[in-house]
């Protein structure tokens, strides 16, 4: 299909949900973005102009967007990639307009220093980008469903890198708007990237069975199809089998292999009134036998996104569980195009404004402030990503919390002050310690007093969701100043002294400014204080100030040096050229120097390397890829110090080096790189596993390996594995 017959395709679709379009402006859009991206190419080596008009054709086919919605679309990539400007776009089209396009743009532009303060921003901006016009986030949905079904183009590291960030963040965020089509599309996408093995085994396990699945869908369509005509209710009757990212979990959480599954079949009712939706529960309960504990009621009590429902799994005659869900029309609607549904019900479908549906955006940026990168990173996928639990007040009233929520989390989201004044909390009319974990239905009564003392810094640690830690975090903050500060400075000396850094190299008057400046305080009390709290770390406070210390000791010593001067008229010796390595490094213009490779990147034979005389210490070698070695990063000052050096004849058996697995944690995980390592004849001098909440592994390998060749080796082996997401080389 050519541009202009994609082109006319999008106009087509535009005309058939949206008459009253301005076509016009839409056409100038695709005209100004075809002009701006002339010449550029995507990796597939097609016009780039491709890409705006696929994310354009997926806001209208598959949101049913506004026109405005549908020009931000094809002029995304504008402001970013080509010479136009926000002024030009607003002068064309429209500020609204501009501003989006803006919007997205700002998404992806800027570099961070550590990976945490780099997702910690870039959520953060969608977040604000949603409270601001949720259509931003849309449009950058659809951009990032467009790169993932052309992902194919990419680098094997990019395929991994952009599937594990959008299963990470692209993917929860589509579910908490409630787009499920979307949402299991990029799960999908992400999966064949991140497991291909497991993967292509649940795809062409289906396929083999498909017309057996066919068969037992059509003939539970047609009995509940036929009782249903019979008692006169007005349906339609959807049958699917559970997209391959559903089942993978499954597979995973249950640790079951494919053919163990049963729970495969989803069947959806849809229907014209509330009413109705509880007739046909009756019917389906009738028919089939229903499973305990596997009824919710998502019409009664909605989902936070808006998504309404009724779901219950049941069991057909010939022993085969599956899900029925049954809603109306608009519910449906909804729950596949969540916010984007809510245009479709507007006057004309034009226009903004469902902003206020969402308020929890709004409350997760407040919950974040005084939060550092890990912290608000983790507290964004508890509150965000994880499966929510309803519970009620005496009264009635239904409060929704992250799973695994407590007595605590549920006081601070009634209000502060009954968290703040809480001694006690009833679930069932039962007394119940402070860690319970709620489940759904519970009621929950919390006791107050007004001679309570206020929180304990332990329910820091029980509190699930961020605006409970929040609240926890200001108290203190405003009440225990004083302690804050004693316990803030006994942890930060603490650290300091574990770090073997004298306390005086942090007071000193010509150097307090530029450490505080590091951390982003105005004074050590008020950095002690933010310790105290909980709202910094002491380890990130040294960690940080370290680099300064370092800075300020090396310009001391260079300044030192340079008063050591060469009295009149004697000339240094010659330094003769290197021809003999050391430790297999030849170093260009010295000899008989020290050679330490450096711990932040550790060469080994075959990789690019750069020396840094150090003082004392003799030459330490970096890859030349890391960013120690970076020349944005070195000192003109330092410049005569970087040396050439390069790998010798006589390199040694051995050289000790780093990797870092990130991979989704799983039984035989350890075992299957074990056996990697002893394929390519790896000896290892040190292994450790980290696993997260979210139930990734982290595993940080010393080896030891004869070059780079051994090392690609292993690397390629252990992607290899099922379930490795990222293999490494740490540096910096």
């Amino acid at each position: 299909m050519t541009v202009f017959e994609q082109y006319e395709q999008l106009e087509r679709t535009v005309r058939q949900y949206n008459p009253g379009a301005d076509l016009d402006q839409i056409r100038a859009a695709f005209d100004f973005a075809e002009q701006a991206h002339q010449g550029q190419k995507r990796k597939s080596g097609e016009p780039y102009i491709i890409h705006p008009l696929a994310v354009a054709q997926i806001i209208a086919e598959e949101l049913h967007l506004d026109s405005e919605s549908i020009i931000g679309a094809l002029l995304h990539d504008c402001i970013e990639d080509t010479r136009a400007t926000h002024e030009q776009i607003a002068k064309l089209f429209s500020p609204t307009v501009a501003n989006l396009v803006e919007g997205v743009s700002k998404l992806t532009r800027i570099q961070y220093a550590t990976k945490e303060d780099e997702q910690m921003e870039n959520l953060r901006k969608m977040l604000i980008a949603m409270s601001k016009d949720i259509r931003v986030i849309l449009i950058k949905i659809a951009d990032r469903l467009h790169n993932m079904r052309t992902m194919e183009y990419q680098s094997a590291p990019k395929q991994k890198q952009k599937s594990l960030e959008t299963m990470e963040i692209y993917a929860p965020i589509a579910h908490r708007l409630g787009m499920q089509r979307i949402k299991w599309e990029l799960e999908d996408l992400s999966l064949k990237y991140l497991d291909p093995v497991a993967y292509n085994e649940i795809v062409s396990t289906l396929a083999e069975k498909q017309s057996e699945y066919d068969a037992f869908m059509k003939k539970t369509q047609e009995q509940l199809g036929a009782r249903l005509e019979e008692l006169g209710i007005h349906h339609k009757v959807y049958g699917r089998i559970k997209h391959p990212y559903s089942i993978y979990r499954k597979m995973y959480n249950q640790n079951k292999q494919i053919n163990e599954i049963f729970d495969l079949f989803a069947f959806r009712v849809i229907v014209d009134t509330t009413t109705d939706c509880y007739n046909v529960l009756g019917v389906v309960h009738d028919i089939y036998k229903p499973i305990l504990g596997r009824f919710k009621d998502y019409i009664g009590t909605p989902k936070p996104n808006g998504y309404q429902s009724l779901h219950t799994t049941v069991i057909s005659e010939a022993g085969i569980p599956f899900e029925v869900q049954i809603r109306t029309q608009e519910m449906h609607e909804i729950a596949e195009y969540g916010v984007a549904a809510h245009w479709k019900y507007k006057q004309g479908g034009q226009g903004a404004g469902t902003e206020g549906r969402y308020e929890w955006v709004r409350r997760l940026l407040e919950n974040q402030e005084g939060a550092d990168a890990e912290d608000y990173i983790h507290s964004l996928k508890v509150d965000m990503f994880a499966d929510e639990v309803f519970v009620f007040t005496p009264n009635g009233d239904v409060q929704n919390l992250p799973a695994g929520a407590t007595p605590i989390d549920f006081a601070y989201a009634i209000h502060s002050a009954v968290g703040n004044h809480m001694v006690g909390a009833k679930v069932n009319g039962r007394i119940v310690t402070f860690d319970h974990v709620l489940k759904n239905g519970d009621i929950v009564e919390i006791q107050t007093s007004k001679s309570a003392k206020g929180p304990s810094r332990d329910w820091m640690q029980i509190a699930k969701s961020s605006e409970a830690r929040s609240k926890i975090r200001q108290w203190f903050k405003k009440e225990k100043r004083e302690e804050n500060i004693v316990r803030g400075r006994a942890s930060f000396e603490a650290e300091m002294k574990h770090c073997g850094i004298p306390m005086k190299d942090v007071t000193a008057p010509e150097n307090l400014p530029g450490l505080l400046k590091r951390v982003s305080f105005g004074s050590l009390d008020e950095m002690y204080a933010a310790i105290g709290y909980g709202g910094f770390t002491a380890q990130k406070a040294v960690n940080r100030m370290r680099d300064e210390l370092m800075r300020i000791q090396k310009q001391h010593q260079a300044e030192k040096q340079a008063t050591e001067t060469v009295a009149p008229g004697v000339t240094r010796p010659a330094v003769p050229k290197r021809s003999r390595s050391e430790q297999g490094i030849i170093v260009e213009g010295l000899d008989n120097c020290l050679v330490k490779f450096s711990k932040c990147c550790t060469p080994v034979p075959g990789d690019d390397i750069v020396g840094f005389i150090t003082r004392g210490y003799g030459v330490s070698v970096h890859r030349a890829d890391c960013p120690n070695a970076s020349p944005e990063r070195r000192r003109p000052d330092q410049a005569d110090r970087w040396i050439k050096v390069s790998w010798g004849a006589d390199t040694k058996d051995s050289y000790s080096t780093s990797l870092e697995i990130i991979c989704k944690d799983r039984n035989n995980l350890v075992l299957d790189i074990s056996a990697a390592l002893s394929a390519t004849q790896t000896r290892v001098s040190s292994l450790n596993v980290r696993t997260t909440e979210d139930k990734f592994a982290v595993i940080n390998l010393e080896i030891d390996v004869k070059d780079s060749q051994q090392l690609q080796s292993l690397m390629r082996k252990i992607n290899q594995i099922s379930g490795v997401l990222q293999v490494n080389r740490p540096a910096g």
